[in-house]
């Protein structure tokens, strides 16, 4: 589970105290170009984050690992969105992982070609250059794409750990 790399915000109103409490945070994928990241969408796409769903954009690494009650994801505009609702207290089980994986570690995604992900992975997102990709996708347990390298699976941890993890299957 990992977010995209590129972030943008809007913030909101500021109240009496001068914060503001309904700033909105949106995540996509970006790849490095001239030794920056920037977005090279091939798929577009975001996921949105509301602070006052608890969303803490000083550590977004904490939300790694976290359940949130989601909108279901959809287009809009032409761009694909998913809304993340709310951070979920209680020990809920999710539907699904937001994943972004990125193609210096799991290879060139194969997107577009036949049969490149199981039929329940949503790709959220695409950023590319003619060497790199990063990709949001939504995934559950057992689903999977195709890359260069061969299936990637996302399946349960194998040293017991809360977290599922993407498993590179070489060759298959």
């Amino acid at each position: 589970m990992d977010f995209g790399s590129v972030w943008r915000h809007r913030l909101g109103k500021q109240d009496a105290h001068g914060d503001s409490r309904r700033a909105v945070y949106y995540n996509t994928t970006g790849v490095m170009v001239n030794r920056k990241v920037r977005q090279r969408p091939q798929v577009c796409g975001y996921a949105r984050f509301d602070t006052i769903g608890g969303f803490d954009p000083n550590h977004p690494s904490r939300m790694i690992g976290r359940v949130f009650e989601c909108a279901e994801p959809c287009v809009w505009m032409g761009y694909n969105k998913l809304l993340f609702r709310r951070i979920l207290n209680g020990r809920e089980c999710p539907d699904c992982f937001l994943v972004a994986p990125r193609s210096e570690f799991v290879g060139q995604l194969l997107v577009g070609t036949e049969d490149w992900r199981s039929p329940s992975t949503w790709l959220l997102s695409l950023s590319e250059t003619s060497i790199q990709q990063e990709a949001m996708l939504l995934m559950s347990i057992g689903d999977w794409f195709r890359t260069s390298l061969g299936n990637v699976v996302f399946e349960p941890s194998a040293i017991g750990g809360p977290l599922p993890r993407l498993v590179l299957r070489a060759g298959e």
